[in-house]
């Protein structure tokens, strides 16, 4: 779940929000540190894939070395470390995050949205799961509706961010699922020219909708939980249909204007966190 939508690194998680509880913000900022930094690994810079593959392996021999208590001297996990056992944080959920990047390096493309989903329950699932361990509210039903935001989350960066994603690797990458680029008479080298077609503001209008609608799903989840953690995940949701809205209102058209929250979305967003829908 993420407090911020749009940033640069890492989109999906909350970094010191001031509706977090003062004691969290620097376990989530610890966790927020892992994960950015081997998101970087992943996505940034000029690195072969090898290099990228073997810099994310060793933050998997780092989590080995934690499983099996022995020392590690890495910087991240000297953070991280006392975290983890502070709070019972389960590590499969680390494994997880560093899988999806994993996945990033040599992954381009998603046959279908069940594929793409899959990668959702790892590149952006466990941020919220872990959140609720911190919280304490880690219950098989609250996880769940965590699942449902930080993966509509996911998407919502993937919907927005489409333009920006064919110029990632060699061949572009793109998120949008192969069977919904035939079922709207588009293909990937379409997508190359990045000309807002009405075939693909159609796909895009489809995928808008069902990541609305994934959202709104777990959104009961702000509602439920108390005080400052529930006020986060319903800025959370608001945030995050916010975009959604804005990508309608540019007319599916990513290619030329990305969305992103401005300053005179907040009061928007702050309404939401106060209203519940009826």
């Amino acid at each position: 779940m993420a407090a911020k939508m749009s940033v640069e690194h890492y989109e999906n998680f909350p970094v010191a929000s001031i509706l977090l509880p003062p004691a969290l913000r620097e376990p989530i900022a610890a966790i927020y540190a892992f994960a950015r930094s081997a998101d970087d690994f992943a996505d940034e810079g000029d690195l072969p894939p090898a290099q990228r593959r073997a810099l994310l392996g060793g933050y998997q021999a780092e989590l080995d070395a934690i499983a099996h208590q022995q020392p590690t001297s890495h910087p991240i996990f000297l953070r991280l470390r006392p975290v983890i056992a502070q709070h019972a944080l389960p590590l499969q959920l680390f494994r997880d995050l560093l899988d999806a990047f994993i996945q990033d390096i040599d992954k381009d493309r998603y046959a279908n949205f069940a594929e793409l989903m899959d990668y959702c329950r790892r590149s952006a699932d466990p941020v919220g799961r872990l959140l609720l361990h911190l919280f304490g509210h880690a219950t098989p039903e609250n996880l769940l509706r965590s699942d449902a935001i930080c993966s509509a989350l996911q998407l919502i960066n993937h919907w927005q961010d489409v333009g920006i994603d064919l110029s990632k690797g060699a061949n572009g990458r793109i998120y949008l699922p192969h069977d919904d680029l035939v079922r709207f008479g588009l293909s990937a080298n379409d997508l190359q020219h990045r000309i807002p077609s009405v075939d693909f503001c159609a796909l895009l209008q489809f995928e808008v909708e069902r990541a609305r609608t994934l959202m709104r799903s777990g959104a009961s989840l702000g509602w439920d939980l108390p005080g400052r953690i529930g006020l986060e995940i319903r800025a959370i949701v608001a945030g995050g249909l916010r975009i959604l809205d804005k990508i309608e209102a540019a007319g599916f058209d990513v290619f030329n204007r990305r969305p992103v929250l401005s300053t005179l979305d907040w009061p928007i967003i702050f309404w939401r966190t106060l209203v519940r829908p009826l």
